[in-house]
Order: C-alpha cells, then structure tokens, then sequence
C-alpha cells in the first residue's frame, strides 16, 4: 500500500503526517507512506489545497486534516 501525504511542510501537512503514521501503526499495515513537498507534484496530483492524502493513487482529501476514523476508512476502502 502506498500512502502519500501533499503539502510544503506547513504545521497541517505535519500533522496529517503524523495522524497517518499512527493509524497505520494501529492497523498493523506495511504501508509506503511518502511526503509530496514539490509543488510541481502537488499540482500534478490535483491537490488544490494543502494538505492532501492520496492512497494507492487515489486522491482521498485535501485543504484540511481529516480525523483518524476518516483516515482509516479510506485506507479501507483502499485494501480491497
């Protein structure tokens, strides 16, 4: 599973990271998660505001810090 988190390092950026690596931590997942801090790739992606989560290639959120129960669901959604 690959997780990718959008944003140029901005404390909301920091912390979609952090609640991502410790949902996947609970979930006991072997996930690749990346941060995307170039512009350019943020763009290419169609994140329009930051911080954006994108999982197995699918844009899932942007333009705010989802909660863990949402994280989760669309990690879920992405397993299958």
């Amino acid at each position: 599973m690959e997780i990718k988190i959008f944003g140029p390092g901005c404390p909301k950026c920091k912390a979609l990271h952090k609640a991502v690596t410790e949902v996947v931590s609970e979930m006991g997942l072997s996930a690749d998660v990346k941060k995307v801090e170039k512009l350019e790739e943020i763009v290419q992606a169609g994140v329009m505001l930051t911080p954006g989560l994108m999982v197995n290639g699918k844009l899932k959120v942007f333009g705010k810090v989802p909660g863990k129960e949402d994280i989760k669901r669309y990690i879920e959604e992405e397993k299958q």
